[in-house]
């Protein structure tokens, strides 16, 4: 990917945030970074990033809320989303699917199978 792409990532563990936005900033991405779902909200709506890495486990509005939200939107609706969740539990997946999400990702994170949702799904919108 050559093109310079903005992620923003919602994560309120910081060890998790600093190692994803290394290593994406390191791979070319722009990072945007929220702290917690309504940060992450605040931020997609007035950011508009390429594609949001969203953990489902977030302090003031949950992960699964901010996405139902994002998606709700006609001007954030097109943004896709990753959950990204600790709690790999059958079932989580369709969760966050139904929620909005466009992938799922499970923590610890693989980044290189994340890398390769995220390429996936930024072609898929034609850029």
């Amino acid at each position: 990917m050559s093109l310079s792409r903005t992620i923003l990532i919602v994560e309120d563990n910081e060890m998790n945030r600093d190692m994803l936005s290394r290593r994406l900033q390191r791979r070319g991405f722009t990072t945007l970074i929220a702290t917690d779902g309504a940060q992450g909200l605040e931020m997609a709506r007035a950011e508009r990033p390429d594609l949001v890495i969203m953990d489902m486990g977030l302090p003031v509005l949950d992960g699964w809320e901010v996405t139902r939200r994002l998606k709700a939107s006609d001007e954030t609706k097109g943004i896709p989303v990753i959950a990204l969740t600790a709690d790999a539990l059958k079932g989580d997946r369709e969760k966050a699917l139904t929620a909005g999400c466009d992938e799922f990702a499970t923590k610890p994170v693989d980044f290189t199978r994340l890398l390769t949702k995220m390429e996936s799904l930024l072609n898929l919108r034609g850029e």
